[in-house]
């Protein structure tokens, strides 16, 4: 198999996402376009000679307009695989972790682990700290969630989420306190860890829905 860089890996995940959101295979300057709506600061000229490394080693190849997946040894049986974006750390403590909307890379999932959920609504956030480890989100691990688009949060109750607030994310359960209060609760092993209470004026985004976990002992870094 051919060696690719991370970079490299990073950029045929986003060949593949973009493939799965749009249902059409990009251009160059489209690609790029996605990309810079992800966060990604590579100039046009950058990303192209990655697009040019993939070509030689065979994982894409392109005609006039457009790039496409090679189906080969490289890369067997993408029909099976997709990718979804990784954003940032959430912390699994106070919400210290920054989670700005930017894409670190992203994940290579067997369609068979979400037969029922459509791959453009999920998305991965790197797990740190220790307040969820009574539901085996450990440091380290690769959490996925699904996109939230609910407005007034009645349907969370009890639920693991992936919440933002002030630009900082967090994973815990969502509960309802009060009609005024929500709570964001841990749960763990560690007594130091203790709820987040929100009130139903402050900035908070509710950005997912858990999902599955993936330990980080079983994937490969």
């Amino acid at each position: 198999m051919e060696k690719i860089t991370l970079k490299q890996k990073n950029l045929l995940g986003a060949i593949r996402n973009f493939i799965d959101c749009q249902n059409e295979n990009p251009t160059g300057y489209g690609l790029h376009k996605y990309l810079q709506s992800l966060g990604w600061k590579d100039s046009l000229k950058s990303i192209m000679q990655v697009i040019e490394a993939l070509e030689k080693k065979d994982f894409i190849k392109r005609d006039e307009k457009k790039i496409y997946l090679i189906e080969n040894d490289n890369f067997a049986d993408l029909g099976n695989i997709f990718s979804i974006p990784v954003y940032g750390l959430a912390s699994c403590g106070e919400a210290l972790a920054y989670a700005e909307d930017n894409v670190d890379g992203f994940l290579q999932i067997s369609k068979a682990l979400f037969r029922e959920t459509d791959s453009a609504q999920l998305f991965a956030v790197k797990a740190l700290g220790d307040s969820m480890n009574k539901e085996k989100i450990n440091d380290g691990d690769y959490v996925i969630f699904k996109k939230y688009e609910g407005q007034d949060g009645h349907d969370l109750e009890g639920k693991i989420v992936v919440a933002v607030i002030n630009g900082m994310a967090t994973i815990k359960i969502y509960k309802k306190v009060s009609d005024e209060i929500i709570g964001l609760f841990p749960k763990s092993t560690n007594n130091i860890h203790q709820p987040i209470f929100i009130h139903n004026s402050d900035s908070i985004l509710i950005a997912g829905t858990f999902q599955k976990v993936l330990p980080v002992k079983y994937v490969s870094l």
